[in-house]
């Protein structure tokens, strides 16, 4: 059977009661068609929203407005919108998308003192995106990786009065071979706390925070710091008496 086409200009959401009963050969041929319009389709809105973002730089930079805030570049950005003659909820979503291209273009295009000059950060928020879901998936390691060594610790052995037979308490979780299990856990622990270190940005210290959130963070790493100080005797080798 010939491949069918999709009217892109006349597409509408399609509802199962209106094609229920075409034949198998026929819905194959519907999806394949679906299939081919969306490959064809599914990079050009953000080549499109690029090409746009590019637009507004170009009117930018004509009018010596990099952060476009000047009078005479809104009304161009009103008259490019204007002229586009949108539905109000489409344009709301397209111009969140263009400021986003706009902020990474600007990034690419102008030197870190000139970024500077502008009161921009160097990162663009492609890269701040990045960072974000970077420091989530440390945060969502840390949390899983911390319960598994709750899970996995082997409780302690009880004491006993002097000569007496030490009693042992059976390891949490009961299972044989826990102890090597909470070791490995404890090793995967340390590198996601290193992880989650590795996500405090120097620049948003050096740069964004007040005095008094420096003085904050610095207790905090003071603190850690003395933990890792304490846990670090335990990992030293023993002095032989010898």
């Amino acid at each position: 059977m010939p491949a069918l086409r999709v009217d892109v200009a006349g597409l509408q959401t399609l509802e199962l009661d209106a094609i229920e009963k075409e034949s198998p050969a026929t819905l194959i041929a519907r999806g394949a068609a679906y299939v081919r319009e969306y490959v064809a389709i599914e990079d050009k809105p953000t080549i499109l929203a690029m090409n746009i973002a590019t637009v507004l730089l170009a009117l930018r930079k004509k009018h010596g407005d990099w952060l476009g805030r000047s009078y005479e570049y809104r009304q161009d950005v009103n008259e490019v919108y204007r002229q586009a003659n949108i539905p109000p909820d489409r344009l709301t979503r397209t111009q969140a998308t263009v400021r986003y291209h706009v902020g990474n273009l600007l990034r690419r295009h102008l030197t870190p003192r000139e970024l500077q000059k502008l009161e921009l950060i160097d990162a663009s928020p492609l890269e701040r995106q990045q960072d974000r879901h970077s420091a989530s998936r440390a945060i969502v390691r840390a949390v899983k990786a911390t319960a598994e060594v709750t899970a996995s610790t082997p409780a302690p052995k009880a004491k006993t009065a002097k000569g007496a037979k030490e009693e042992t308490v059976p390891e949490q979780g009961g299972g044989v071979g826990t102890g090597v299990k909470a070791t490995a856990d404890h090793l995967r622990l340390a590198k996601v706390v290193g992880n989650v270190l590795e996500q405090l940005s120097p620049n948003v210290i050096k740069e964004h925070m007040t005095d008094g959130q420096r003085a904050k963070l610095d207790e905090e790493l003071a603190d850690l710091q003395k933990k890792i100080t304490e846990l670090r005797r335990l990992t030293k080798k023993p002095r032989s008496k010898g």
